[in-house]
């Protein structure tokens, strides 16, 4: 009797084969309390998840058999209150789909209705942040044959508590790669994995007392990490070659925080006096130099430049990151430490709740030494260096008043804007549902430099296929020539129409 309406758990083959398949679980959290029988209590708590919206249309219930057994029930207690429950409706049973809740037990939310609407808010249509690389482009094939190929591969103690240095794998597939792509000098033994920039930078910053110095243009969240204990970081000015290293002295730091291979966000690398000043400094005076190298892996139209830790690796924490190369939804980066530094790293970050997922870093280690990382990297520096060329010829003819720089490398560019229009053209953007960034959100708040005004462009971000359409957005954002700079119209080929005759040569 009781088998004749309550089904097996099996999918229901329709659903699935139309691709609306509903929740299915077999675990179910009820409470039965209140008066009455256990069978009049156990309606009660299912009808009360239907109407609460916990339980929705179409969720398929635990059969009645595991029910009475997680209640501590009898079994027809449990398949009689089914019965009932879709006698009346709340319910609904299925030879070969089990009992689900019915599709018309719409749960009352009255809480809902209630609720005042949020303003309006102008939808962004396209992502000009210098936040991401081209979603769209992640190389899902050739990461799920390397997921297989590395899981299939790894040993079983991968699986339990590891190291948190990170998987061996993937630190040696790294000390080969960054030695040959971008001159870091290493061993396996030296580098650490951890979750990303920021948590590195973090991870860094806390064993160092006293002031960092720190580009007066730069990610303000990267100065927030570095000041978390108290106001500590003090700015060093940038010009057409980087930060001033010759400032450094003055400002009584310990640490100096650099973008050497292209300064973030005003573009150009450390010109090389500098490199070799900033190691000088950190030589005589103890100090430590923090290497941020967030996207080496990109030169256009210039050789790459490499990496600073390779002058001296004993005073550079070099820190990369797989969020511009592959993804920052894979939160993997790696800390290059001078080796006195690595214990205290370890120490800091802890036993295990601060480590990357091991599926994760032995599927990048794979992707590294096979060769697939780097045939990625080329065919995604292509792609933006494209990008880059239709960005500035598009502005050439359309905006031929706006400068643009930073452009030799890197996934954005900068729009140098007329003096006090920054504002208004970051209004216009939002107008044209456009997200982009201004210059001046970029500045240090201790800068003796005058700010600057200009637009921050990631042409990283939006897919191909919506790249020109975000131009035209912007090329509509962007201030006016000022009157007096325009040139004069040409003249009217054919005569002049309202004159009806050519005019006199």
């Amino acid at each position: 009797m009781e088998d004749s309406w309550v089904n097996s758990s099996e999918p229901d083959t329709a659903d699935a084969a139309a691709g609306t398949r509903p929740p299915v679980g077999t675990d179910l959290h009820l409470e039965l309390t209140g008066e009455g029988s256990l069978r009049t209590q156990l309606m009660h708590a299912l009808r009360e998840a239907v109407r609460s919206g916990r339980l929705l249309p179409g969720t398929r219930l635990p059969p009645y058999r595991s029910l009475a057994v997680d209640l501590g029930i009898a079994r027809n207690t449990v398949a009689h209150a089914y019965a009932e429950l879709c006698e009346e409706g709340w319910l609904s049973a299925r030879q070969g789909s089990g009992t689900r809740v019915a599709q018309r037990a719409v749960p009352s939310q009255p809480e809902l209705a209630r609720r005042p609407q949020r303003p309006t808010r102008r939808r962004t249509v396209h992502d000009l942040r210098p936040s991401s690389p081209d979603a769209a482009a992640f190389p899902r094939a050739a990461w799920l044959t390397a997921t297989r190929r590395a899981v299939a591969a790894a040993p079983n103690s991968a699986f339990g508590v590891g190291d948190p240095r990170g998987r061996p794998e993937l630190r040696e597939a790294l000390a080969e790669y960054l030695a040959r792509a971008r001159g870091v000098r290493t061993e396996p033994d030296r580098i650490v994995i951890c979750a990303g920039f920021a948590h590195g930078l973090r991870l860094v910053g806390g064993l160092r007392e006293g002031r960092v110095a720190v580009e007066s243009y730069g990610l303000d969240f990267h100065r927030d990490v570095l000041d978390e204990p108290g106001p500590r970081t003090v700015p060093l000015t940038v010009d057409s070659h980087g930060a001033r290293i010759e400032e450094l002295p003055g400002t009584g730091a310990r640490t100096v925080l650099l973008t050497p291979a292209h300064q973030f966000p005003t573009g150009g690398p450390l010109h090389p006096e500098r490199r070799a000043g900033v190691v000088d400094w950190a030589r005589a005076s103890g100090g430590l130099i923090v290497e941020d190298d967030y996207d080496g892996e990109f030169r256009y139209d210039r050789q790459p430049v490499g990496a600073v830790q390779g002058l001296d690796p004993d005073r550079v924490v070099y820190l990369g990151s797989a969020s511009k190369s592959l993804s920052p939804a894979l939160r993997l980066g790696w800390m290059v430490l001078p080796g006195w530094m690595v214990d205290d790293v370890l120490a800091a970050k802890g036993s295990r709740e601060m480590w990357s997922g091991v599926v994760d870093q032995l599927t990048l280690a794979d992707f590294v030494a096979c060769g697939a990382y780097d045939r990625h990297l080329r065919r995604m520096r292509q792609s933006y260096r494209r990008r880059r060329d239709l960005l500035a010829s598009t502005l050439a003819v359309r905006a031929p008043h706006i400068r643009v720089s930073g452009i030799a490398a890197g996934l954005h560019a900068v729009l140098e804007l007329p003096e006090g229009t920054e504002d208004e053209a970051l209004r216009a953007a939002r107008r044209q549902g456009l997200a982009l960034d201004g210059l001046r959100s970029y500045r240090h708040p201790d800068s003796a430099m005058p700010p600057r005004d200009g637009l921050v462009i990631g042409y990283g971000t939006p897919p191909d296929h919506a790249f020109s359409a975000a131009l035209d957005a912007l090329c509509l954002a962007v201030p006016d020539s000022p009157q007096e700079d325009r040139p004069e119209p040409p003249p009217m080929r054919g005569g002049d129409p309202r004159k009806g005759r050519a005019p006199q040569s």
